[in-house]
């Protein structure tokens, strides 16, 4: 939890950053989220790539599976050959795949301790202004314990003169939680509240539900532009394919709006992006680009062999020789 902590700090940084020039959650959500696929982009590329020179490679495999049927290990020892051959990782894409659900961790603890995470406020202030509002009378804290740094961003506006926020806080924390609490109302939705507090019936249910159709409908138009590419892959990469829709509607659930709309609007972007990248690092195109590597290498290496030949004689060097010839006789 240690770990996740301190990537939430790291992304808190960025958020914070965007934040503070935007003064809006959501549209600072949507600025992190493409700063976010801008940085991971060089690994998208590769994850493509290697689905890509995966499937370039699927006759080749089967011919390999054909001939070597009952020898296994013959079979995988080929199969490496193959790829170190051809330069292609199989198992390449799988780290990549992973990366998201890091980010979205983070994500994750940068929202839900939205004091010491993304404004990196001493972590004993926080706790000292925890332990008064929860002996304000009426008060009730989220009875989730994550969420108490949540809870008490959202009443800050009306304990912020108290003595006991004024000594726990310096002015300048005070301005920016009060500025941070009155920018997670995007479109009139609390980015704050969490789903399964308000049960299946209240509309924070369709950020889950948004959660599954994005997701869902990323992998479902990924698998028919990447026919081929998603037949190769792997186990690791099936699982996030068909496994990972359910497993971000469940969390969309459990965790704060903020989260979900982050996963929403990563899985649309992904979406476009893999369009592209599927046009342009295609089986049909890498497969291309090899046979013109290897025809320039033909080329390149013929034109470095020296061109052996048989000198020729001088016409009237050789016509004396022959009547020397005939003088002799």
């Amino acid at each position: 939890m240690q770990i996740f902590g301190f990537l939430g700090s790291l992304l808190g940084y960025i958020l914070w950053g965007v934040f503070y020039l935007l003064k809006d959650f959501g549209l600072s959500i949507i600025v992190f989220t493409i700063i976010i696929k801008l940085v991971l982009f060089p690994f998208s590329v590769k994850q493509q790539k290697s689905m890509a020179g995966t499937a370039r490679l699927s006759k080749k495999q089967k011919e390999l599976q054909e001939k070597y049927a009952n020898n296994k290990q013959l079979l995988q020892e080929e199969m490496a050959k193959l790829y170190e051959k051809e330069g292609v990782k199989p198992m390449g894409g799988c780290l990549v795949t992973a990366i998201p659900l890091l980010v979205i961790l983070g994500i994750f603890y940068a929202v839900a301790y939205p004091l010491t995470n993304t404004l990196h406020i001493d972590s004993n202030a926080v706790q000292s202004a925890l332990s008064y509002v929860n002996t304000i009378p009426g008060y009730v804290s989220n009875t989730n314990p994550v969420y108490q740094e949540i809870s008490l961003l959202t009443i800050f506006p009306n304990i912020v003169d108290t003595q006991a926020i004024q000594n726990a806080f310096s002015a300048s924390e005070i301005s920016q939680i009060n500025m941070l609490a009155g920018g997670f109302n995007t479109f009139g939705i609390n980015l704050l509240a969490v789903p399964s507090d308000f049960g299946l019936l209240s509309p924070y249910i369709l950020f889950p539900v948004f959660c599954l159709l994005s997701n869902w409908g990323s992998q479902f138009v990924m698998t028919k532009v990447n026919k081929t590419q998603m037949a190769q892959q792997q186990g690791c990469m099936k699982v996030m394919l068909y496994g990972m829709p359910l497993i971000s509607a469940y969390i969309a659930y459990t965790v704060p709006c903020a989260v979900a709309f982050y996963w929403i609007i990563s899985s649309l972007i992904s979406l476009i992006q893999s369009i592209v990248l599927s046009k342009i690092f295609s089986a049909t195109q890498l497969t291309a680009k090899s046979e013109a590597r290897h025809a320039a290498l033909l080329f390149a290496n013929e034109k470095n062999v020296p061109y052996i030949y048989a000198p020729r004689e001088n016409p009237v060097a050789s016509d004396n020789k022959n009547k020397s010839k005939k003088k002799k006789k």
